[in-house]
């Protein structure tokens, strides 16, 4: 990954930000607007995402609407109202999808029991689980038969969470920072795994996990981190650019968890951030005095979107529009037997 196309080098080393406090030049710079928006790569749609999206289509087309859906497929209003009005029926509680229905399970995963309800109601199931998250599930279950136990490092709350610590009845433990570390009981330590969330910020999840180490130095680590290669990928390329810009604009669900930390994460490196359901949620006055604009969206935010709002910012005064280069790419999921 690397700098802007058709960005010269020399404009790096002079963003608004740093231009001196008075005189002209903070005059000038103070009545500027957003001028340039600098786009992230990759943002938007991960494969998981893509994957989940066309199950709840396909099932639709196949076998008619409603299609029920437990929980939102991903974390984005614009998708789950578009999928609402292809006739998606998005519900929590088994109960509420009538006998024979076709059921889909959202990208976040579920629980066991979950799980095994819907079956035991006799539904149609598709599962649109995020392979990178069943492989979490896959390495609790295969462990747990070993007699370990687990430290899951993520957001209480969190579906993905509730679905991981789901595949057991005990022996998971929840910790949310550094500080959860010190007060994790397991019943031994000889056995011990650390699972992660695979949406959550990179920088954070290694300070936890450091601790976690430090705490329990014979832990048992997954051979490849849970935080997924999209997560890593978006939040790599706002570390690139958010010192070139002088604000950072996220687009995402205020629900999205991997959105939320692009936002905080080019906070924590000193750039204004501000997170957008939709276009309509720009401020002008976000854009004052910062002419540089940097754009990005989280995994779960249509490129459809992005578009709307880097068409919001040029009424804003943005004359021009580049592309950073990023790191590809091409990773697919299959669908389940019965849709492909």
């Amino acid at each position: 990954m690397g700098a802007p196309k058709d960005v010269a080098p020399q404009r790096r080393a002079a963003p608004s930000k740093a231009a001196p406090s008075g005189g002209s030049a903070a005059h000038e710079v103070a009545s500027v607007g957003a001028r340039e928006i600098l786009l992230a790569e990759p943002r938007g749609f991960c494969a998981g995402v893509d994957r989940a999206i066309e199950i709840v289509e396909r099932a639709l087309a196949k076998f008619g609407a409603p299609i029920h859906v437990r929980h939102e497929i991903v974390h984005n209003t614009f998708v789950v109202n578009d999928l609402k009005a292809k006739g998606a029926i998005f519900i929590e509680d088994l109960a509420d999808v009538p006998p024979g229905a076709t059921l889909v399970f959202s990208a976040h995963g579920v629980s066991k029991a979950v799980h095994e309800e819907a079956k035991r109601r006799g539904f149609q199931i598709f599962d649109a689980t995020c392979p990178l998250v069943t492989k979490v599930h896959v390495e609790v279950a295969k462990l747990a038969k070993e007699g370990y136990e687990f430290v899951m490092i993520g957001h209480k709350g969190h579906p993905e969470v509730e679905g991981t610590m789901g595949q057991l009845d005990h022996g998971i433990h929840l910790v949310e920072d550094v500080a959860d570390v010190a007060r994790v009981q397991p019943a031994q330590t000889d056995k011990l795994a650390m699972v992660t969330q695979t949406t959550l910020s990179v920088d954070d999840a290694a300070e936890i996990a450091a601790a976690v180490r430090a705490r329990f130095p014979k832990v048992r680590e997954p051979k490849q981190q849970d935080i997924c290669y999209a997560t890593q990928n978006r939040q790599d390329a706002v570390k690139i650019m958010s010192p070139l810009v002088d604000v950072v604009i996220v687009v995402g669900s205020p629900t999205s968890s991997n959105s939320n930390r692009l936002r905080e994460l080019a906070v924590k490196l000193g750039t204004p951030g501000h997170m957008v359901d939709n276009a309509d949620e720009l401020k002008p006055e976000w854009f004052d005095g910062r002419p540089r604009v940097g754009l990005t969206a989280g995994a779960s935010a249509p490129e459809l979107l992005v578009q709307q709002v880097i068409d919001r910012i040029r009424s804003f005064g943005a004359v021009s529009v580049r592309k950073m280069d990023g790191t590809p790419e091409s990773v697919k999921f299959p669908l389940p037997k019965g849709l492909k």
